[in-house]
This record gives structure tokens, sequence and C-alpha cells, in this order.
């Protein structure tokens, strides 16, 4: 069996499915944090220099890990963008 189908025949148990949508999420605030700091040519070292954090804290962001809003936020404003969140 192919891993799409796998996945697809998972998703029908109501419980996986939103545990397989929750981290999905985390993934995509990842991929954000990590294309706007590559869009704004900075390595994670610097980003959190400028954010006043550690690079381990923007390596586990982009790691998909949690993060408050406020981090989210101070991160943004150091790459001079504005954190917005959306819902579908």
């Amino acid at each position: 069996m192919k891993i799409d189908a796998l996945i697809q025949e998972k998703r029908q148990d109501p419980e996986f499915n939103q545990a397989y949508e929750a981290e999905g999420e985390k993934l995509a605030t990842a991929l954000a944090l990590y294309h706007a700091r590559e869009g704004a040519g900075l390595t994670q070292a610097e980003l959190a220099e400028r954010a006043h954090t550690t690079q381990a804290t923007i390596a586990k962001i982009e790691r998909g890990d949690n993060v408050s809003f406020e981090k989210l936020q101070t991160i943004a404003h150091a790459m001079g963008k504005k954190l917005t969140v959306g819902f579908k």
C-alpha cells in the first residue's frame, strides 16, 4: 500500500484526522517562518539576535515546536514584518 493511500485510510478515523490536521498547521507555521527568514537573507543566528532570542528557539520553531503568538510577533517584527493569522 502506498503511503498516500494509507494516510487517506487512516484519516477516516476522526481522532487521527484531528491530530494529522494539527501537525499540518504546525508545519505550515514552521515553513512560513523559514521562508520569511530565508527571504530576508538571515541565518537563524542573525534572526535570533535581532529578535532578542536564541538560535535554538528559531530552530525549534522551524521544526514545528509550539511557540507563543508573542514570540512569533517579536520574530516577525525583527524581520520588519507584521504577524498575521488567518482561519480557513
